[in-house]
Parts: C-alpha cells; sequence; structure tokens
C-alpha cells in the first residue's frame, strides 16, 4: 500500500483517497495516515454477515468517490455481487506468477514444487479467485538455500516496483500485460 502511495504523486493520473482495513490491527492504516491519505477500519467482525460487511465497504468506497480500487493485503475474498458492483475497476497483486500457485501459502508452494522462478501477478479482480485478466507480472529467480522468507522478501521488492507501474498504467486505460524481469 506504502508503495502504491507514495507512487501516486506528480504526472500520475491517479491520487490514493482512501485506505480501508478490515481489521483494526492492520499496519496500513496508520501508514495511511502518516502519509495524510484518509484512513478507515471497517471491521469485518463487526457486521453478522458477508454481505452488511460489504455494503459498508461499498458506501465507504462510493462516498470517497473511489474509481479504482487496489487491493495490498486485503486478505479477505470479495463476494461475487461485490466484484459486480466495481467491475473492472478493482486490482489485486498475489505473490505468485499466476496461474501457477492461487491462493495461500505461495512461497512454500513455489519451494516445494522445485520451481526456478517465482514472482508477482497484478491482475483485476473477478469473481473466480485469483483468476481475473493479468495486467503485470514480475518475475524474480528461486535461488538455491531458498526459504520460504527469504523468497517472501525478494518477491516483495517486486511487488513494490510492478504494482506501480501497472497501476499507472491501468489509470491511463492501458491494460496490457506489463511484463518486468
Amino acid at each position: 500500500m506504502v508503495a502504491l502511495a507514495r507512487s501516486m504523486t506528480g504526472d500520475h493520473p491517479a491520487r490514493a483517497v482512501l485506505v480501508i482495513a478490515n481489521r483494526p490491527e492492520a499496519a496500513g492504516i496508520e501508514r495511511a495516515r502518516a502519509l495524510g491519505i484518509p484512513a478507515r477500519v471497517i471491521d469485518e467482525r463487526a457486521y453478522p454477515d458477508r454481505a452488511r460487511f460489504e455494503a459498508a465497504l461499498t458506501a465507504a468506497l462510493r462516498a470517497a468517490r473511489v474509481d479504482v480500487i487496489a487491493l495490498a493485503g486485503f486478505m479477505r475474498v470479495l463476494s461475487p455481487p461485490f466484484v459486480a458492483t466495481f467491475s473492472g475497476r478493482i486490482l489485486n497483486i498475489h505473490p505468485s506468477l499466476l496461474p501457477k500457485h492461487p491462493g495461500l501459502d505461495t512461497h512454500a508452494r513455489v519451494l516445494a514444487a522445485g520451481d526456478a522462478e517465482s514472482g508477482c501477478t497484478v491482475h483485476e479482480v473477478t469473481a473466480a479467485l485469483d483468476d481475473g485478466p493479468m495486467l503485470g507480472q514480475g518475475q524474480v529467480p528461486v535461488e538455491p538455500g531458498d526459504t520460504v522468507e527469504t523468497l517472501a522478501a525478494r518477491v516483495r521488492e517486486m511487488e513494490h516496483r510492478l504494482y506501480p507501474a501497472v497501476l499507472r498504467r491501468f489509470v491511463a486505460g492501458d491494460r496490457g500485460l506489463l511484463r518486468l524481469p
């Protein structure tokens, strides 16, 4: 989130207008506020069901007049109705080279599979998990002796390069696939 927010300055065609976390302990809330970005916690545990939680999300996003939603560390699967409401306007970053290793525990699965490379993928969010149109991929080598932590750190560095570049292109109307080595 911080890399995205910091990238949206100068001639960037977008501005961060709101950061939402679904957990009060999310570090991104204080980081957003430190950057001068309005931030809100909409605690999913305060709602009796997913529909009401997502209704609160929708209301907050509409009140802030959000055009594009860039998910970053929001570890919650969004329902098909929510995704349909913002169809074509939700981006996410996943820490693998999709379509390989969707879902959780990606770094451990990359290592267990013996993959020679890993990376990250920015994609449009659809109703199917980690399955929307790919907008960008950044590759990193899997090095001998890698652990989940060392691989995750290298992938995170690539995420901080890739996601801002894809967001800039996306907001400017370019939905082509960007590949970073």
